[in-house]
C-alpha cells in the first residue's frame, strides 16, 4: 500500500511543515514497521525499551497512522509501567561506554560513577543524550550521575522513568528511519 503524505494540520501544528511534500523517511519506515509480523515488531520495540509489557502493548496497538501517534502511544505506555516493568527495562539498558582509545582515567571515572549510582539506587543509570554532541556524552553522564546521586529514592525513580521514556522515543525515531531490512 503506498504511503500518502500527511495533510497539513489546520492549526499549523505537527504535520504542517510536511504539507505537499513527498513521504519522509518516518512515513516510509512507519508503513514498513506497521506491516511487520507481530513478533518482529515486538522484538524491535524491545530494542527501544526493555520492558516486555511495554513492547507487547506497542506492537499490539499497530498500525500507527503517523510518527506523532506512535510517540504518543510510547509515552502513554511508558507512564503505565509498573515498578517491575521499569526494573525489567533498566536491566536491559547497556552502561554508557567510552571508545577504547579514551584515556584510562576517563574509563575509571565512568566506572566509579556508575558503581556509586548502582550502589545507591540498585539499578543502572540511564540518561537520554540526544541533545548533546557525542564529544559531550561522558561529561553529561558524569554530571548527571553527580546531580542525581543527591536525589531521594522516589525522586530518582521518577527521573529514571522519564529518562527511559525519552530513550524509547529516541530509539523509536531511529527505528522508523532505519532500513529495517528493506
Amino acid at each position: 500500500m503506498p504511503v500518502q503524505p500527511r495533510p497539513p494540520a489546520p492549526d499549523g501544528g505537527p504535520g504542517a511543515e510536511h504539507a505537499g511534500a513527498p513521504p519522509d523517511d518516518h512515513a516510509v519506515g512507519l508503513a514498513h514497521f506497521n506491516s511487520l509480523p507481530f513478533a518482529a515488531a515486538e522484538a524491535a520495540f524491545l530494542e527501544c525499551c526493555g520492558s516486555l509489557r511495554w513492547a507487547h502493548r506497542m506492537a499490539a496497538h499497530r498500525p500507527y497512522p503517523d510518527l506523532g501517534a506512535l510517540l504518543a502511544a510510547s509515552d502513554e505506555a511508558g507512564y503505565d509501567l509498573a515498578p517491575g516493568d521499569i526494573a525489567e527495562a533498566l536491566a536491559a539498558e547497556p552502561a554508557t561506554c567510552l571508545h577504547h582509545d579514551a584515556p584510562r582515567a576517563a574509563h575509571l571515572a565512568l566506572r566509579a560513577a556508575h558503581a556509586a549510582y548502582e550502589s545507591r539506587f540498585g539499578h543502572a543509570f540511564v540518561i537520554c543524550l540526544d541533545s548533546y554532541a557525542p564529544s559531550q556524552h561522558v561529561d553529561q553522564v558524569l554530571a548527571g550521575i553527580r546531580v542525581r546521586l543527591a536525589h531521594e529514592v522516589d525522586e530518582e525513580r521518577a527521573v529514571t522513568a522519564e529518562e527511559l521514556r525519552r530513550l524509547a522515543r529516541s530509539r523509536i525515531v531511529e527505528l522508523v528511519t532505519a532500513d529495517l531490512g528493506r
